[in-house]
């Protein structure tokens, strides 16, 4: 249960009204983000798997390589296959056999709420073919991808991407 110090019975035309001692009126969107001027890109090494989006190009390696060093701070979830399926335009036919569908795949919320799929999509096709309604998953928030974008560019303009989606929604 969440408790707080909310009083129902505030004046809700005043926007000043507060929150725990917070000026609801002047807080921040939790979802903002904030560009970090001292921003260090993933390190690009010859060998590694990459998931190019664009002008986003998010390090694999290192980011499998940080979950499994931190599982503790990644929640398993599963997600419907048919949901997530991009369908054979991008699959390796070669590639969707030798794949385990019980190894999480992984999504990156893009904008507020939605996820794309950035490492599995063989997974996927495989579970799908093999009539599997859900896959494990790791759902990682912006703040959590973001440290495996390869340039500072692509850091900068996802973060702007970002924000510009946040008060859309």
């Amino acid at each position: 249960m969440i408790t707080s110090n909310f009083n129902i019975n505030s004046n809700r035309e005043n926007p000043d009204y507060n929150f725990k001692g917070v000026n609801m009126a002047k807080r921040k969107n939790p979802l903002i983000l904030e560009i970090d001027e001292n921003y260090v890109p993933a390190s690009t090494e010859e060998g590694e798997e990459y998931f190019p989006n664009g002008y986003f190009v998010f390090n694999i390696t290192k980011m499998l390589k940080f979950i499994d060093d931190n599982k503790e701070r990644f929640e398993i979830k599963n997600i419907s296959v048919k949901e997530y399926r991009r369908g054979t335009a991008i699959i390796n036919e070669n590639h969707v056999d030798k794949v385990d569908i019980t190894v999480p795949v992984i999504l990156a919320e893009i904008s507020p709420g939605r996820c794309n799929v950035i490492d599995g999509n063989h997974r996927i096709e495989k579970a799908y073919r093999l009539g599997v309604q859900t896959v494990p998953a790791y759902v990682l928030t912006a703040r959590q991808h973001l440290p495996f974008l390869t340039t500072v560019e692509a850091y900068h303009a996802y973060v702007e991407y970002w924000n510009n989606k946040v008060k859309e929604s």
